[in-house]
């Protein structure tokens, strides 16, 4: 996702600038992304703007689907086949920008539902689904309901491409040529991420339809035991593991699971160890979010409605995640200049409180007023209308592209690996 320090500042030289000049830099840049990312908002996603794709789910499906193009060509294919391409900045970003863009588009219209709701799963298909007929056949169900399964196929992807990324790197295909590690890479991944899809998310898609499509998935397994039928259960559990992974890799430099780093790099205990130490973090942290919302709103029960609601209380887990995620981004992308200094133990301290308190002020913002108001979203929390997550995504899909597509132009990485690129 990020190299061990890879963050951005202002530096035409090519060299570490000083401390002001990094956190004046990393600033500015922050404030134009804001910016950015309220732009972007307007155009694509507000009620009242040019497009008002946010429904919300359709709105959420292409964002993921942009997210997970940035991720497929960054970190699993490694810009296959196109890393040896030499073009400057920005033309490469804006090169790399429109074509995650368009894989991200493709993925949701070609691949969804062109091809596999036409083909072979009805449900990822809106058209399909009408099609077929039924009780809420009318196209925005549709869309909806369609929108909500790739949703869920692109979280699973993007866990374990995070996963692998930040655990395994390369291995097992380290000395293998670029072509032959992307395609193997990418075949893993979406190998590990179908299955976990089938038995994590399927089962409540089929009883997103009335009556429910038992013979083509299972009465959702996790209900008696989570009060829900949703798979919001699971996604909440997924997205708090996917913080571990963003924590360990962009404000950890991928400790602690470089302990069992081989002599020739990441191997399969580095893996295991991350794959079993992210899964434990992430539930612990489902369970102190849970506790936390259950000493706010009391205890939830089955058949409550907004904030009363167990499946809500997974998802918001899910979406204070997000916020997590969110702050971790933008810590090491702009605010870290101030903290390269440090020590190894107290630099990484020093990011994950930043890091925290980033998201918690972007949390308060989101649920506020002013933030009601800026994005045109449904007031309060628990509105079936509304999930946070497509504004942080969003914003990361920001992040990266800058950070991974125009190499941090215009303000250049602080690390050396940065200046050779």
């Amino acid at each position: 996702m990020l190299s061990p320090s890879s963050s951005i500042a202002y530096a035409p030289e090519r060299s570490r600038p000083s401390l002001l000049a990094g956190t004046i830099a990393g600033l500015v840049n922050l404030a134009v992304v804001c910016a950015l990312v309220t732009g972007l908002w307007y155009v694509l996603l507000h009620p009242n703007g040019v497009f008002a794709l946010y429904t919300p789910m359709y709105g959420f499906s292409l964002v993921v689907a942009v997210v997970a193009a940035i991720v497929l060509i960054a970190k699993v294919a490694e810009f296959f086949p196109l890393q040896s391409l030499a073009i400057a900045d920005p033309a490469r970003g804006v090169l790399f920008t429109a074509i995650a863009v368009g894989i991200g588009v493709l993925i949701v219209h070609g691949l969804f539902w062109n091809f596999i709701g036409r083909f072979g799963v009805t449900y990822f298909s809106p058209w399909s689904i009408v099609a077929e007929g039924g009780v809420g056949a009318e196209f925005f169900n549709a869309r909806e309901n369609a929108s909500t399964a790739i949703i869920y196929v692109l979280a699973a992807f993007l866990w374990i491409a995070l996963f692998w990324s930040v655990s395994f790197g390369r291995w097992p295909w380290a000395g293998a040529g670029a072509g032959v590690r992307a395609w193997s890479r990418f075949a893993t991944i979406a190998l590990i991420a179908t299955l976990l899809y089938v038995v994590l998310f399927h089962p409540h898609v089929c009883a997103l339809f009335y009556p429910a499509q038992t013979m083509a998935g299972v009465t959702p397994w996790w209900a008696a035991f989570a009060q829900t039928a949703s798979a919001y259960f699971n996604l909440g559990l997924v997205l708090c593991t996917v913080l571990w992974i963003v924590i360990s890799d962009v404000l950890w430099e991928q400790w602690p699971w470089r302990l069992l780093d081989r002599a020739d790099g990441p191997g399969f205990a580095r893996g295991a160890f991350a794959f079993v130490g992210t899964i434990v973090l992430g539930a612990a942290t489902v369970w102190i979010a849970l506790a936390a919302m259950t000493a706010v709103w009391m205890e939830p029960f089955e058949g409550g409605q907004y904030t009363d609601a167990p499946y809500f209380r997974y998802l918001h887990a899910g979406e204070i995640a997000g916020f997590g995620m969110l702050g971790a981004f933008i810590t090491r992308a702009y605010l870290d200049a101030p903290l390269q200094r440090l020590a190894l133990a107290a630099r990484l301290a020093a990011r994950t409180l930043l890091a925290a308190a980033v998201g918690a002020v972007a949390y308060l913002f989101y649920y506020s007023s002013a933030g009601t108001a800026l994005l045109g979203r449904v007031p309060g929390i628990g509105q079936p209308e509304d999930t946070p997550l497509v504004w942080t995504l969003l914003f990361i899909a920001v992040v990266l592209c800058q950070l991974e597509f125009f190499r941090g132009w215009p303000l250049t990485r602080m690390d050396d690996e940065g200046a050779r690129r």
